[in-house]
């Protein structure tokens, strides 16, 4: 018979058996949003679910090729542990992929592989951060106050506006970057679907540059820049993805890249990940990796390899993605543009990068909606919309923006929605 544990405690934040730390973490609150929507669809309530930044296999299957090689691999008996910092045919197809789509060729000590980008992340900032050290970024962003907490790191939040499309300008960081030891930041953007302008990341590249020869004669640790750019394949119209290194050679020694196949090839749940950048960091972060077994698995760094090699595949695969991801987020923005030109308080910003649209309900004091959340609840209770706050990516003001996520969902799902949408907005005017 069984010993009966169910009776044992549940979670609190009071909980004296686990740290100060994990006390104070906070939880996702996309994950906590995506719950909900889960639990009405089992309910059999039909949702367009524009929560979480993942893939539906049935909307963006993953390549053929790289399905086909995972099985072979597999097959071969590719399961056993891989090396600390990745297969060795993996580093060198991701230096190759650099190369010819980058035009940056690193050494391979260089490249680092994990399980997924998060690995990757937290690799950076444990390599880099001592417990007090500053961390600047941005907000709206994506977790980089939870990673600042778990490190003990103090957290320096930039505020950005839709203006500057939520990406911070030199001006806005400058006053911190002289007692910062890490800086974060993400293009595209999650959440926004933004991208950096090329000239004002040029700016704060060059001040990191002279920041840190500055530091060099008085002896100090240099300021790092983790380069978050994992979408950087997805990009539309006449935008153009950049890199600090591209932009400002100098920065090869400070800029730690984080990228994988998670996004750009629509395997999330395949865990491919992969941190490029100066050996001297890199081979830290391998340790930090080796050491909590964040390992990619090896049939799946072996299969990445030989796709990632196979250039006319890749890319006639990232052609068609490409297309069918802009056109669910055109299909979005074309009916946030109509309801705006029909004087409805909604604004989008138009397609730049990634697999998201930043949306605007301003609906703030209109029919009792006093916060984002509120707004959030009202577009899902009222016409099945399911989106996320900017809150859930550190900005605090509740100023009606909001992530719209399209891997999950159809053209056809979202052009049946919008309709919902306008009602629903119509009916918060009008006070019903």
């Amino acid at each position: 018979m069984a010993l009966d544990l169910t009776s044992l405690p549940r979670p609190s934040r009071d909980d004296t058996t686990v740290g100060t730390m994990v006390r104070g973490l906070v939880g996702s609150e996309i994950l906590r949003i995506a719950a909900e929507i889960r639990e009405l669809v089992a309910k059999g309530t039909k949702v367009c679910n524009l929560t979480v930044g993942d893939f539906s296999p049935k909307e963006f299957p993953i390549p053929d090729g790289l399905r086909a090689q995972i099985g072979t691999a597999l097959q071969a008996g590719e399961t056993n542990y891989p090396p600390s910092d990745g297969v060795l045919e993996l580093r060198q197809a991701v230096q190759r992929f650099y190369e010819r789509s980058l035009g940056l060729k690193y050494p391979l000590e260089g490249i680092v592989i994990a399980g997924g980008a998060r690995p990757i992340i937290y690799a950076a900032y444990r390599a880099v951060l001592d417990p007090g050290d500053v961390v600047v970024y941005p907000v709206p962003s994506w977790n980089n106050n939870h990673y600042a907490h778990m490190l003990g790191a103090k957290s320096v939040v930039v505020t950005t506006d839709a203006d500057s499309g939520f990406m911070p300008t030199l001006a806005q960081l400058e006053p911190h970057l002289s007692t910062a030891r890490l800086l974060c930041l993400c293009s595209p953007l999650n959440p926004t679907g933004t991208m950096v302008d090329p000239e004002a990341l040029r700016a704060i590249c060059e001040r990191i540059v002279q920041e840190n020869l500055a530091r060099e004669g008085r002896g100090q640790k240099p300021l790092i820049l983790m380069y978050d750019h994992i979408y950087w394949v997805l990009s539309f119209g006449g935008t153009k993805h950049v890199t600090p290194v591209e932009l400002v050679p100098q920065m090869a020694p400070y800029t730690v890249f984080v990228d994988g196949i998670s996004k750009a090839f629509a395997a999330t749940g395949v865990r491919v990940g992969w941190g490029v950048g100066a050996p001297t960091l890199i081979s830290r972060m391998r340790d930090v990796l080796g050491h909590v077994g964040a390992w990619a698995p090896k049939a799946e760094q072996v299969a990445t390899a030989r796709y990632l090699d196979d250039t006319q595949a890749t890319e006639a695969f990232l052609a068609t993605m490409r297309a069918s991801v802009d056109a669910r987020l055109e299909a979005l923005h074309r009916g946030f543009a109509r309801m705006k030109d029909a004087g409805l308080p909604v604004r989008a910003i138009a397609p730049q990068g990634a697999i998201y649209l930043s949306v605007q309900f301003d609906l703030v004091g209109k029919d009792g909606l006093t916060t984002n959340d509120a707004i959030r609840k009202r577009l899902l209770e009222k016409a099945r919309f399911a989106v996320v706050p900017f809150q859930a990516f550190g900005l605090a003001e509740d100023t009606g923006w909001f992530r719209l996520s399209v891997g999950a969902t159809s053209v056809a799902e979202i052009e049946e929605a919008l309709p919902r949408v306008e009602a629903t907005v119509r009916e918060i005017l009008a006070g019903k």
